[in-house]
């Protein structure tokens, strides 16, 4: 376990607490009226179609109420119309910014079910994969969240970090984002030839621009006033609330579902759980900055442990036959046929599947009927609950800060919206 407390100067942490917060929100000057405004959805700082209301005194914030459902997707309920083998590719658009971890634990729910066993090389390509991506999530959110607080270079900086492993994405799988690369059986292709120099590369280059982050933005002043004793939290109402990933550490609860309860190969490679001590806007700008280093960290581990092998099961009735022997066999032809337009059936049973995704606990709850189509698929969104934290934080503070506050949770809207 890994704290923060080396990154920021004590003295300088300017924190309000519960009875500060009460004492401001109950003197009320008689000649000053409350006023209810709306933020969003067009705002563009709430990371999506994220409208939120709030009740102001003056320039305090005294109640915030997030309102949700503008982009009424429907996934969930399209999920029951889709085969289990087109599964991912409905599920990898709910978080875009990180697709592969809603492909994961869509696969796993389903592998699960079935009683799969994957080989160790399509385990670790999982593992690898989805570490790049916390990655590129990770500094999507440093660039946004200095956009969102002034630090415009940060926006620039950010992305062109990003854009470094979504090429990587782009040579594996074929596109950027949502990539339908995770299926049930193991990974739609195996790792290009030259793939460790690839990821090396990578490696070589972010931890001299994470150094240069920290010097623009974690040691900066403006940015310390900004962050730090804003939108608090205590690890008892983030538990309250359901709140799980970085906000949940930002309190000092070192919860990760990499090391509570591994899966994937999380039990066979080192890395430490980054936590905070305030539960602020600053532990969680950190938390996520450290945890970049953390995952890289697990990548290196990859490119040294990486076995050999099948990147998919060889269970038939689950993996289309190779490509080579289609052309060969009229019994290819037709497996491949019936796998790609009928599916395959899953046993009966329901099943609770969750991996740490770069927002928190990401779960998938996964009914069968015997089918090729699921009966009922439900998402435990960490977008969604982190939402219900955001009234909490902003109690007390000032309506300057409701920008920062928001970014700080990091959400995504289309998995909030699912």
């Amino acid at each position: 376990m890994t704290t923060l407390d080396h990154l920021r100067n004590r003295d300088a942490v300017l924190r309000m607490s519960e009875v500060e917060a009460e004492e401001r929100a109950a003197v009320v000057d008689p000649d000053d009226e409350r006023m209810i405004i709306n933020m969003g959805p067009q705002h563009p700082s709430t990371h999506g179609v994220l409208r939120v209301t709030m009740e102001l005194e003056g320039e305090t914030v005294l109640r915030s109420k997030p309102i949700i459902g503008y982009l009424h997707t429907g996934m969930e309920k399209t999920a029951e119309d889709l085969t289990f083998l087109q599964g991912p590719t409905n599920v990898t658009r709910m978080d875009y910014a990180s697709p592969l971890f809603n492909e994961l634990t869509f696969s796993l729910a389903v592998e699960a079910l079935m009683e799969i066993e994957l080989p160790d090389r399509a385990t670790w390509i999982r593992m690898l994969m989805c570490e790049l991506n916390r990655m590129s999530s990770h500094l999507l959110f440093l660039a946004t969240n200095g956009m969102d607080l002034g630090a415009v270079g940060m926006m620039i900086y950010g992305w062109r970090e990003r854009e470094e492993i979504l090429r990587f994405f782009e040579k594996v799988t074929g596109l950027r984002m949502n990539h339908n690369y995770i299926r049930p059986g193991g990974v739609a292709a195996d790792l290009p030839d030259g793939w460790r120099d690839d990821v090396r590369s990578i490696l070589k280059i972010l931890p001299e621009r994470l150094d240069q982050f920290d010097v623009l933005m974690t040691g900066q002043p403006i940015w310390r006033e900004r962050t730090q004793g804003v939108g608090v939290i205590t690890t008892e109402e983030a538990l309250a609330l359901g709140a799980t990933g970085p906000i949940l550490r930002s309190t000092g609860f070192a919860w990760d579902l990499r090391r509570a309860m591994p899966y994937l190969a999380y039990d066979q490679v080192e890395f430490d759980i980054v936590v905070g001590t305030y539960g602020d806007t600053f532990d969680r700008y950190a938390i996520r900055l450290n945890e970049i280093r953390e995952s890289m960290r697990i990548v290196e581990q990859c490119l040294d442990l990486m076995p050999e092998g099948p990147y998919r099961t060889q269970d038939r009735k689950v993996t289309p036959p190779p490509r080579a022997r289609i052309d060969e066999s009229m019994e290819a032809l037709i497996h491949h046929f019936k796998i790609f337009t009928e599916g395959f059936k899953v046993p009966p049973g329901e099943v609770y599947t969750a991996v740490e995704s770069p927002r928190g606990e990401l779960g998938c709850y996964l009914v069968s009927d015997g089918g090729a189509k699921p009966q009922r698929m439900h998402i435990r969104a960490p977008s969604f609950v982190n939402l219900q934290t955001l009234p909490h934080m902003m109690y007390g503070g000032l309506l300057a800060d409701a920008i920062a506050v928001i970014s700080s949770i990091d959400p995504i809207m289309g998995e909030v919206d699912r």
